[in-house]
């Protein structure tokens, strides 16, 4: 889905300094490209948690890297090592311990990380969500969130009439520094994905490696778009 693959492409330059007036969502939202338009790399520690229902929590941790236009690498160190990597045409997973690494053209994920080339690209929040507000103490209900650091804000993006049955919320929750810190998705069936993110280095240099993937000699690709498995 088209929003789904670019609404990662954002983050913030929003203050809530004393005696400021409060911000709209479109306001904020607003502030986010702003910040975001000058920035062309970026990379971080990412933690990422995925609730399933009641089928338990899974925790990950890592390195991520976002480069303009539309490029990103997640290299996943803990609890298992893997590698997920958009390189601009092509989605790569590939798990070392498995042997195996797929490919999916980035036309046809749809895989929350993907919007998250949000830092890596182009977006406008407004048409994609069908409502932004920002969250806080005040707000109540599934419409409201609060920062969970001092000086933080958050941006609440509700669903359009048409994705309501891919996600219900989205919450982007950026620190005093407008540098991303959170992207909570929550979908039907009590579905929940939240990445926690720190240290960033924005307009860093990034070795070209790091957007290209050789798998290694002996590792089965499961190529997606023609349903076929081949060995290298």
């Amino acid at each position: 889905m088209p929003w789904v693959l670019v609404l990662a492409s954002l983050a913030v330059s929003f203050s809530n300094a004393s005696g400021s007036s409060p911000k709209s969502g479109k306001q904020v939202a607003a502030a986010f490209e702003a910040h975001y338009h000058g920035v062309r790399s970026m990379a971080g520690y990412f933690l990422e948690k995925y609730t399933s229902g009641g089928s338990g929590i899974v925790v990950e941790s890592g390195t991520v890297y976002f480069e303009k236009p539309g490029r990103m690498r997640w290299d996943y160190d803990s609890p298992e090592k893997k590698m997920y990597l958009d390189d601009g045409k092509n989605i790569w997973f590939y798990v070392p311990a498995d042997h195996t690494a797929s490919r999916t053209p980035v036309k046809e994920s749809s895989d929350w990380r993907t919007p998250l080339a949000l830092l890596a690209g182009k977006v406008n929040l407004e048409r994609l969500c069908g409502s932004l507000t920002v969250g806080g103490p005040a707000a109540t209900g599934d419409n409201g969130a609060a920062a969970s650091e001092a000086g933080g804000t958050v941006l609440v993006c509700g669903p359009r009439k048409a994705d309501e049955t891919v996600f219900r919320q989205v919450l982007l929750e950026v620190n005093s520094r407008s540098q991303l810190v959170r992207l909570d998705v929550k979908q039907p069936g009590d579905i929940e994905m939240d990445f926690r993110f720190g240290d960033w280095h924005e307009n860093a240099p990034i070795e070209e490696a790091k957007f290209h993937f050789e798998p290694p000699r002996g590792v089965a690709i499961v190529d997606d778009a023609q349903l076929g498995v081949k060995a290298q």
